[in-house]
């Protein structure tokens, strides 16, 4: 059963004509056998059905909407794309505009993706003319982050969650291209009438994260641990990336910030999303369990990311082209090029680890619990870890666990569902961390990262 997700139950009597819109980022991908991740559900009381489902399926890895009124029957609506959205790094937006009063079939349920009507689809059922949606009736609940009846959760992160009572909006209502980048980006306050039971879920508000800012008051329960980030589709943070790991041995949790290895396999692997090629970029890592960790940097296609799959070679430091600090409890070690030297500070349970790279001098530095070490200062290029880095190739953060675990915060201010205490700010104040960023350090996000190759 999921256990993080919001809810909400039912007041009206359903409607002919409504708009869902939402941004999702992905945080875990399917493999074949598994089940379906869904979004946004819908559970009849009465016949405990499956009522509104937006999904993505557990095989084809394609988006699906799919809606009917009773467990016994066909789908009344069924718009199957034929393609994949395997990008765990991007924000993507859906629009499913319903109108069944409309005299053509295919013009009574329309489905947008960043800004774009899909025309083509593997499956495709249209509702009857004048059918009656269900949805937000006296007799269901809504659940978003699951299929409505408690399985199928969906693993990721939302943002700004639409629902129109009363009118079919296409995708231009609630987002825009970029008129320099071409990107489509979110309308944050579009100009749409919500009708008597439409919401409008920002999650902006912390400490009430079912806030509906509709006007209206739908609000929705909160269940389990749903936590606020700074990750949205106008600014995208650095996360792991399932597509680059070992295997299922190792593990992602809360938006795929934290990793866990598998007690008894060998060193395991992961690498970060998003990399650079210049400017100077900080994170934090928590070393939740210090059994065998290794934390630091790695460049896109070199030996840590080829070999990262292959047993024992989970560790940065393994090539020349990547750099980690190794713990397991008892000693400190930094690694390059499969060599390890003493350096540092034993680590226990719960320390944090802090990384800054600098990418204009080529300097690499870590440090513990606010102290940097060997009497570094990336401020000020003193005495760093490692110098004279070549970056001929973008470089990432990086982890490896061999039975270990760790939290990272990589500038959205938590370290897997807890808050960071003391919340300091990067140079640009986009990051949030726990201890004082180095001067001319930014976290490691799409809008710093634009900042810092324009300036």
């Amino acid at each position: 059963m999921p256990s993080t997700y919001l809810s909400k139950t039912g007041s009206g009597s359903g409607a002919t004509t409504c708009t869902f819109s939402g941004w999702i980022k992905r945080s875990e991908l399917q493999v074949s056998g598994s089940t379906p991740q869904c979004i946004w559900g819908w559970k009849n009381g009465a016949s405990n059905a499956d009522i509104v489902v937006f999904h993505f399926d557990n095989n084809s890895e394609d988006f699906r909407v799919y809606i009917k009124n009773s467990a016994d029957t066909a789908p009344e609506i069924m718009l199957a794309t034929s393609k994949q959205f395997r990008d765990v790094n991007a924000w993507y937006h859906f629009v499913i505009a319903i109108d069944t009063t409309q005299a053509t079939s295919s013009d009574r349920a329309k489905l947008y993706i960043n800004g774009v009507q899909e025309t083509s689809f593997s499956t495709e059922t249209y509702p009857t003319q004048n059918y009656v949606l269900k949805y937000m009736s006296s007799t269901g609940t809504t659940a978003i982050g699951h299929n409505g009846i408690n399985s199928y959760p969906y693993s990721g992160l939302l943002s700004h969650i639409h629902y129109i009572d009363g009118t079919a909006y296409d995708a231009s209502a609630f987002g825009e291209f970029d008129a320099t980048t071409g990107i489509w980006k979110p309308k944050t306050q579009p100009s749409v009438t919500y009708g008597t039971n439409g919401f409008f879920l920002k999650f902006e508000n912390s400490g009430s994260m079912g806030l509906d800012s509709s006007g209206n008051g739908n609000d929705f329960t909160v269940n389990g641990n749903l936590t606020q980030t700074v990750d949205t589709p106008s600014n995208v943070f650095v996360t792991l990336n399932p597509s680059i790991k070992s295997n299922a041995s190792i593990t992602f949790n809360y938006g795929n910030t934290s990793v866990t290895g598998a007690n008894g396999v060998a060193w395991l692997g992961a690498m970060g999303t998003i990399g650079a090629t210049k400017g100077k970029w900080y994170a934090e890592a928590k070393i939740t369990d210090p059994l065998n960790f290794s934390i630091g940097f790695a460049k896109f296609g070199g030996t840590f990311q080829k070999d990262i799959g292959t047993p024992n070679n989970g560790y940065l430091g393994i090539g020349n082209d990547s750099w980690g600090f190794w713990g397991n409890g008892a000693s400190a070690n930094l690694f390059h090029t499969n060599t390890g030297t003493s350096y540092g500070s034993v680590t226990s349970t719960n320390d944090i680890i802090m990384l800054a790279m600098d990418l204009d001098n080529g300097n690499l530095y870590w440090g513990k619990n606010g102290t940097w070490f060997n009497s570094s200062n990336p401020a000020t290029s003193t005495s760093p870890a490692f110098s004279g880095i070549n970056i001929d190739e973008y470089i990432t953060f990086g982890t490896g666990v061999e039975g270990g675990s760790v939290q990272w915060n990589f500038g959205n201010g938590y370290f897997g569902t807890t808050a960071v205490s003391s919340a300091t700010s990067d140079e640009s104040g986009l990051g949030i961390f726990e201890y004082t960023v180095p001067s001319g350090y930014y976290a490691l996000c799409t809008k710093n990262i634009n900042e810092q190759e324009y300036d």
